[in-house]
């Protein structure tokens, strides 16, 4: 399963034109968007929408981000949107969001096709409110997102309990990388420890390659600014051009053909919840004989479990079986999902797939920019088309 799209009409409902005044008042008239930028496959795997300026410090004001969600909705945006929202709105709740939740009902816009990136500071006391409603917010179905790591007073072990699907560093903080060693230490250490916990990292406002080598070196993917769009740019110019990392040496161009990309040989894959039970397990596998695996996926369509058919029925077959392990959960059968990026070339998903010798020919499980589960690709594939590259073989 890859980053969500909208499918529905994108034309403005009757709704759009309600919202004209508000979105004039808190823009000025001018949207500005931006592509987020995967820098390992140079897609754009989001846009995010800003219709005015937020509020610094701490606020309840949402308009901003509601006339850029009406905003994205002229501009026909289906990629996911990403959105700025202030801490303020988020810790009064549901009252103050409401705005927002109708702007996604008016533009036709599925809360999980958003991503919301919280930011501003806020009142210590008010820290217990803040989670709450991050929780909120995400059982409605949006991605939250913390911002301004790094400058503001958003405590970094906020990040690790609210465990948000991305942490967005502070455009300052960006600035001064990696001009200034003491700023880019602390970048380093917050793209460090977000990559410890699981979440990813976006770096906002990249101006020069500088910055760009920098982040890559700490191992951040996803960035957004000017070094990678123009200040004009809007969702229909599709693609982006990202600088390519500098080689450490000249090395001569590989003759070998790796063959096409995984995601020529993918398959659906099919998914349940962490939570599910070995009887849910069964009960898919029992749909179709075909199916080789159950991919066990998190909130946010991560994969963290791959059950295999064959071992999984072997484990509960028989009274003793069934009576163990059928209401209990899944992933205690499941082995750690064997994951390749959607680009990986067929002949190195090959050798991931022949790093374990008892589960070669389990299902290599495909993701996208953000980690979400695509879906699955066979090794039996894998293994046949490697065998046409051979040179007899053409």
């Amino acid at each position: 399963m890859t980053v969500p799209r909208s499918t529905s009409p994108a034309a403005s409902p009757p709704e759009l034109s309600t919202a004209d005044d508000a979105y004039r008042q808190a823009s000025g008239g001018s949207p500005l968007f931006q592509p987020i930028v995967d820098l390992d496959t140079g897609g754009v795997i989001a846009v995010e929408a800003g219709a005015g300026v937020t509020p610094p410090g701490f606020s309840r004001d949402i308009s901003s981000a509601v006339a850029a969600a009406y905003a994205a909705a002229r501009e026909e945006a289906l990629l996911p949107l990403l959105l700025t929202v202030a801490s303020g709105a988020v810790i009064e709740g549901s009252a103050a969001m409401a705005p927002l939740h109708e702007a996604m009902r008016a533009t036709r816009r599925r809360p999980r096709e958003v991503i919301l990136v919280v930011t501003g500071d806020f009142p210590p006391e008010y820290r217990q409110a803040l989670l709450v409603g991050i929780e909120g917010l995400r059982t409605i179905g949006y991605l939250v997102a913390l911002g301004g790591l790094g400058t503001t007073h958003m405590p970094l072990d906020l990040v690790a309990d609210a465990s948000p699907y991305a942490a967005v560093l502070s455009p300052e903080l960006v600035d001064r990388i990696p001009r200034d060693p003491r700023r880019n230490a602390l970048g380093e250490a917050v793209a460090q420890m977000a990559k410890t916990i699981g979440i990813h990292v976006l770096a906002p406002h990249v101006r020069d390659e500088l910055q760009l080598t920098t982040l890559r070196g700490w191992g951040i993917r996803l960035a957004q600014g000017p070094l990678l769009a123009p200040p004009d740019w809007r969702p229909a110019h599709g693609r982006v051009h990202v600088p390519l990392p500098v080689p450490a040496s000249a090395a001569e161009p590989s003759t070998i053909d790796l063959g096409p990309r995984v995601q020529e040989f993918l398959m659906p894959a099919v998914t349940l919840e962490m939570d599910a039970t070995a009887e849910d397990v069964v009960d898919a596998l029992g749909t179709e004989p075909s199916i080789t695996s159950v991919i066990l996926v998190d909130e946010y369509q991560r994969p963290r479990g791959s059950v295999e058919r064959s071992r999984f029925l072997l484990s509960i077959a028989g009274p003793y079986g069934h009576a163990l392990h059928a209401k209990k959960p899944a992933h205690r059968l499941a082995d750690a999902p064997r994951v390749v990026p959607k680009t990986t070339p067929a002949i190195a998903a090959m050798q991931v797939a022949g790093k374990d010798g008892a589960r070669v020919y389990d299902d290599l499980v495909v993701v996208d920019e953000v980690g979400r589960c695509m879906g699955v690709v066979h090794v039996g594939d894998l293994i046949r088309h490697v065998a046409d590259l051979r040179p007899g073989r053409r």
